[in-house]
């Protein structure tokens, strides 16, 4: 069965079968249940689920006659999660009859209008500590709920453990607790609750990714003749055929490796690192090749630090044992040597060749303190996000704060200009990036908070030519747009594409921290810029004088809104002053507006249209301190 690709948000492998009682499915059972038992067992946290040392056992008829999927990152790769999807024929067996007892499930069903023949049950949803909070969990858990509904399920349910949130974890798909359903039990040491989920209720907000893999799925089944025992064991076998790669969105969008990366791309300075993966031959030899070539000027290599960092972000519990710490990071490691773990990524700009963690679990490291405001599920969200940012003078600040944040996995962005000394005042950069174009600056400090960012740069600027593929063209469409250029032209056009593919819009005036929204993905008719400018068009803004540039630009902020020092200051433009007044601490809040902003448009959180001010001489005046 040849190999399928399934573009979605995650980076999993899954293949899919259905276990029947004959030849060849016992030896299949047998490695599934050895796979559930051995991660339930949990280091000793549930003893029941192993016999001796080295081996575990989860034996149930309920494998027969189920749905099995199992998940790994990479073709080849070990099995680092499974789930299973039992059906109405083995209906007498489900777990959730024998929790509940037979009388008191067929009450259960009767109570809710469910026959035997329409409810599924989902059940031994596991994943390997060391693929925990990647997401893998949330991916297993929808294809569970989308082989059900391909399969004519009118409901699921299940038992859910609740030590660790399990069943919280369940709610966020749709799954409700069966009233009176909650005990103590031994196997699990935890409190099991009955759970059920109907089909027709929908997904929260996992509809889409389930959607997808319900059309999916067909592709994903492959006969049990197939299955061999390399695929259990990450040996060199061809598990791929009859899986299905998971993650054509990030992955295919990211930088090549190796020394192909030059100090220059198209004829411009580059900005693009290069990326290494050890386990592969041919980025070895580049590896080796660069590592030979006297170009590396610095070799950083904290992994073990990362790794200790990783498997604690993970189980912070595990900050108080260095035992255990110590085992955590073995199992993460799997056998490998450290110095092949994760990814070796090249900066040509700085001659630096940093050792990371892999990027799935560099980032939920990186985020992990975002957690409790941004939490995994939001932060995965986000990395789906493309924002475009025209003006990386003020929009530096946005740009560098929303890849901090993890506001977005994917970048545009626009700027004709190159850095002068007169910028050093607002712009982080330095004396060695005079005369680097603005664009390419950002993009480079960018992939230093992470490399594996897919940024586009447009070092012309945009005009009537590039404006589609700024919104539309390269790696994809934007999903938000944040515009802080100087050209009243250009932020009257931006806005115009913006309304007409219902792109949200957000702008920080710098000034009086004025944070402007524009919500067209809500508002399609809304009047550009608030109906400031009545019916003016971007073609009517052609060929305007440098001091028609300044007064619709004034008008654009609103003139009677603008500090006293800015108003004071517009008289000397071009006499006196040379440009208008900015400062570093203006550009750092404009970040700070502009990210809090789109981070909410993107979450779908609440954040309307308008104008608002975040004027910091006035939140701290002395009538407001609330001290005594």
């Amino acid at each position: 069965m040849p190999t399928q690709t399934v573009p979605t948000d995650t980076g999993w492998l899954v293949t899919a079968f259905h276990l029947e009682r004959g030849p060849g499915c016992e030896a299949v059972a047998e490695r599934v249940r050895q796979l559930r038992a051995r991660i339930l067992f949990d280091h000793g946290r549930r003893p029941e689920f192993r016999k001796g040392h080295g081996v575990y056992t989860d034996d149930q008829e309920l494998d027969y006659g189920a749905w099995h999927f199992v998940a790994r990152r990479q073709a080849g790769g070990p099995p680092l999660g499974y789930v299973r999807l039992c059906t109405p024929e083995a209906g007498e067996l489900f777990q959730t009859r024998s929790f509940l007892g037979e009388e008191q499930y067929r009450d259960f069903l009767l109570s809710h209008g469910l026959g035997t023949a329409e409810t599924f049950e989902h059940s031994r949803l596991v994943v390997e500590h060391r693929a925990r909070k990647l997401g893998l969990g949330v991916h297993l858990n929808a294809m569970a709920i989308a082989a059900a509904r391909y399969l004519g399920a009118k409901a699921m349910v299940g038992t859910s453990g609740t030590a660790d949130g399990q069943d919280l974890f369940h709610a966020r798909f749709g799954f409700r607790h069966v009233a009176g359903t909650r005990r103590y039990v031994e196997r699990y040491t935890e409190d099991v609750v009955v759970m059920m989920y109907r089909s027709t209720d929908g997904c929260g907000a996992y509809g889409a990714l389930v959607d997808e893999l319900e059309e999916a799925f067909p592709r994903l089944v492959r006969p049990v003749s197939e299955l061999d025992a390399a695929e259990w064991s990450g040996g060199s076998a061809d598990p791929a055929a009859g899986s299905t790669p998971v993650s054509a969105a990030i992955s295919a969008a990211a930088p090549a490796a190796g020394p192909a990366v030059t100090e220059a791309q198209g004829g411009e300075p580059c900005w693009r690192p290069g990326l290494f993966d050890l386990q592969r031959p041919g980025d070895a030899a580049a590896f080796e090749a660069l590592m030979g070539s006297g170009r590396v000027r610095e070799v950083v290599d904290t992994v073990a630090d990362q790794l200790v960092e990783l498997v604690t972000c993970r189980e912070p519990a595990l900050r108080g044992s260095p035992e255990g710490v110590e085992r955590a990071v073995a199992a993460q490691l799997a056998g490998r040597p450290v110095r092949e773990y994760g990814t070796w990524v090249w900066y040509p700009w700085s001659g630096r060749l940093v050792h990371l963690l892999p990027r799935d679990e560099f980032r939920l490291v990186r985020t992990d303190r975002n957690r409790g405001r941004i939490e995994r599920p939001e932060q995965r969200h986000l990395l789906e996000r493309r924002v475009g940012i025209i003006g990386l003078s003020v929009g530096s600040s946005a740009a560098l704060t929303f890849a901090m944040e993890g506001i977005a996995g994917a970048y545009k962005l626009a700027d004709f200009d190159t850095l002068s000394v007169s910028n050093l005042n607002r712009l982080r950069a330095g004396v060695h990036h005079l005369g680097l174009n603005k664009c390419v600056i950002a993009a480079r400090q960018m992939l230093e908070i992470d490399p594996w960012l897919d940024i586009e740069v447009f070092t012309r600027g945009l005009d009537d030519a590039t404006m589609p593929e700024f919104f539309t063209g390269g790696q994809g469409r934007i999903d938000l747009l944040v515009e802080e250029c100087d050209e009243p032209r250009v932020k009257l056009a931006a806005r115009e594409w913006a309304r007409r593919l219902r792109v949200p819009v957000v702008m920080d005036a710098n000034d009086r921290g004025l944070l402007d929204v524009e919500r067209f993905d809500l508002e399609p008719e809304r009047p550009l810029l608030h109906g400031i400018l009545g019916e003016t068009t971007s073609e009517e803004l052609k060929d305007l004088t440098a001091r028609e540039k300044v007064d619709v630009i004034l008008a654009m902020v609103d003139r009677s809104g603008i500090s006293a020092e800015l108003e004071a200051s517009i008289a000397r433009l071009g006499t006196t002053l040379s440009s208008w007044p900015q400062l570093a601490s203006g550009v750092a809040l404009g970040g700070a507006l502009t990210a809090e902003a789109a981070r909410r448009i993107l979450l779908g959180l609440p954040r309307p249209s308008g104008r608002f001010y975040a004027d910091l001489a006035v939140l701290t005046s002395a009538e407001r301190s609330v001290l005594a």
